[in-house]
């Protein structure tokens, strides 16, 4: 590979500084363009904007109370099972299709949007008033609130970057977590390369599927950190040959059918 094709292939994270709190009604787009303004940079087209899960939930009004939560016989049942809040379980039972495992350490649940995580995504940490019993819920539509991201970020900066939303989730079988898509607007989700691409010896590859959209947001939220460093956005550029005028179908491509969990 020549010199310059390595440069193209180079991948930069820009972390966006300076967004304040977000709270029901704020605009991401336009922040992530005020951001953008700030570090001297304008967005193009091939660019992509990874946002932290919890500012859009936030923009959502996705924010609830514990204290207003009426638990059911089922969460009452689990909540003794695994010792946790009644209430808790209860809005964890509220926003999935399926409990996979009840533990102490964790609930992992599949989430109505199809994804499995822990607790169907439901967090305390960096929301005001989470020291209390303030909770955050997932956007309803992650790949739907991507879209209208990406549609303003357009009618804003005059230019359209695929927007990942993203979230940090454990793994099977690993220790730690590390961001996650969980909605995606104008980016491949998945490059699956099985049949079209050969390896270094010309043998035509059988199982190789990029996770692309997974990919970046892991990249993106390692500079963003998850801590008190206020930076719930960034800039991803060197990854334009994956980039889309259309948005595509959004994460529901990544996701591996039921039917085809092995684990079951």
């Amino acid at each position: 590979m020549s010199e310059q094709n390595d440069a193209s292939r180079a991948l930069t994270v820009v972390p966006l500084h300076g967004m304040p709190l977000f709270a029901t009604g704020s605009s991401v787009a336009r922040e992530i363009a005020a951001a953008m303004t700030r570090t001297g940079m304008a967005l193009g087209d091939g660019d992509v904007i990874v946002v932290a899960q919890k500012i859009v939930s936030k923009s959502e009004g996705r924010t609830t109370r514990l204290s207003e939560v009426v638990a059911g016989e089922e969460a009452v049942r689990i909540a003794a099972e695994t010792q946790r809040e009644a209430a808790a379980v209860q809005l964890i039972l509220d926003q999935s299709s399926e409990i996979m495992r009840a533990h102490p350490a964790a609930i992992i649940a599949r989430h109505k949007t199809g994804h499995v995580l822990a607790n169907a995504g439901i967090d305390a940490s960096n929301v005001e008033g989470g020291e209390d019993d303030t909770v955050l819920l997932w956007p309803v539509d992650p790949d739907a609130s991507a879209r209208a991201i990406r549609a303003e970020l357009r009618a804003l900066a005059g230019a359209a970057p695929a927007v990942v939303i993203a979230d940090s989730m454990g793994r099977a079988w690993r220790i730690g977590t590390v961001g996650t898509a969980i909605g995606c607007a104008g980016l491949c989700v998945v490059d699956d390369r099985r049949g079209a691409d050969q390896d270094l010896f010309g043998r035509t590859l059988q199982a190789t599927m990029i996770a692309v959209a997974d990919a970046v947001a892991g990249a993106a939220v390692l500079a963003m950190g998850e801590g008190a460093e206020g930076t719930p956005a960034a800039l991803v550029r060197g990854v334009g040959r994956w980039v889309s005028v259309e948005d595509g179908p959004g994460m529901t491509v990544g996701l591996r059918p039921v039917e085809q969990d092995m684990f079951r």
